[in-house]
């Protein structure tokens, strides 16, 4: 079926950049066979992507001082709610560097999940239809861009520090110590452009760890959405194929896709939002879920009246749920309802022997938003349903 292939553009230009991946592979492979030790050297030696070596250290500014505490307190006062009434809008500052992200508030609620058996271009996987209720949340009003996602990737914020002379922060420490990925092979943009346009490429397993820095290095709980949570906000109340009715003529409005897109992905947050103030959740890169891609999962939940927030927790590495279609996809998938699950095509390209945790170098249709929800679960249960598994570590 459709949505376990890879789709038309996505092939040629993966096939296009092998000769340089591997090349950069085999230098990489040379270096080091695992993972875990790359790691371990990319944190011991700031780097940036261009491969610059910072170690000149400058004396910290009192701006540059003030600056961190004056992000965390903007962010701080409107970011606090007691109850859902209390939720509002906010922007986070990533401390330590110029960079910000917008959070919406999502309502708790219920919804039908799924769609019906006469919406066009159903695939069998959407059903049957179950009610579900969804705890409050925010939720990125953008994708991730690359903006935000190399401070962690590349360690810029490290060499941020190390540049200007300024000590880690107790929450720096916390976030230096989540483990970050091996330097990329090639550059994971495929010459699509950076500034303000959504991070792609990432593993489900990048993705929450991503997820595990930014809680750290904010003191806020961060993590990627459900299956779930996703659709509920990306129907935004809505019951019809789209967020913005049944009509897939008007997407030009709301989305970028195989039609429109210009054979790339595009800078997030041009097109019109979905009524819950969400922007991109119909097409430009799919999103990462937490869950288990499972067709029968459906079924299962459909057995109870009232589903209370579903995961279907992941126990194997493929296939993982991605939503929301992208700027290479058709219309039909695009639709909220639309299901896709990763496979090990999406590294069909990388030559590394063990195969790379971190990149799915086909992947370049895939990114994700996070979600922070309104009431912050015990440290046990965010490592047990939220961080990495086992199946994602070997």
């Amino acid at each position: 079926m459709l949505r376990f292939t890879q789709t038309r553009r996505v092939r040629l230009l993966s096939i296009a950049m092998l000769p340089g991946i591997a090349i950069l592979c085999w230098f990489a492979a040379a270096v080091s066979t695992s993972p875990f030790s790359v790691v371990r050297a990319v944190a011991a030696e700031p780097h940036d992507s261009t491969g610059a070596d910072h170690t000149a250290q400058a004396s910290p500014s009192r701006a540059d001082q003030a600056s961190q505490s004056s992000a965390t307190k903007e962010a701080d006062s409107s970011a606090d709610a007691a109850s859902a009434t209390e939720m509002r809008p906010y922007t986070e500052h990533i401390p330590g560097t110029d960079v910000s992200f917008e959070m919406v508030p999502i309502p708790g609620g219920t919804f039908l999940m799924g769609s019906p058996e006469t919406e066009a271009n159903r695939n069998e996987d959407e059903g049957p239809q179950h009610r579900v209720k969804i705890d409050p949340f925010w939720m990125g009003k953008f994708e991730v861009t690359w903006d935000e996602y190399e401070i962690w990737n590349f360690s810029l914020d490290v060499q941020r520090r190390q540049l200007r002379g300024i000590e880690p922060t107790e929450r720096d420490k916390l976030a230096d110590a989540v483990t970050r990925p091996t330097k990329p092979y090639t550059d994971m943009t495929f010459g699509m452009g950076k500034e303000g346009y959504p991070a792609i490429c990432m593993t489900q397993l990048a993705a929450k760890k991503y997820c595990e820095w930014l809680s750290a290095k904010t003191g806020r709980f961060y993590r990627l959405p459900t299956e779930a949570e996703w659709e509920y906000a990306c129907r935004a109340g809505t019951t019809t194929a789209y967020s913005f009715g049944d009509d897939p003529s008007r997407l030009d409005e709301f989305a970028w896709y195989y039609d429109n897109s210009d054979g790339q992905y595009q800078k997030v947050g041009q097109k019109k939002p979905n009524p819950w103030g969400l922007h991109d959740m119909h097409g430009n890169v799919a999103e990462w879920c937490l869950d288990q891609y499972d067709p029968t999962f459906y079924a299962k939940c459909a057995e109870q009246p009232l589903t209370d927030n579903p995961l279907r927790r992941p126990s194997r590495l493929y296939p993982r749920v991605v939503r929301g279609g992208s700027w290479d996809d058709d219309p039909e998938l695009l639709r909220s309802a639309a299901r896709r699950g990763s496979t090990p095509d999406w590294k069909m390209q990388d030559p590394q022997i063990p195969q790379s945790i971190w990149y799915h170098t086909d992947a370049i249709f895939v990114g994700f938003r996070v979600v922070r929800p309104l009431v912050e679960p015990p440290a046990e249960v965010k490592q047990q349903l939220y961080g990495a598994d086992k199946s994602q570590l070997e």
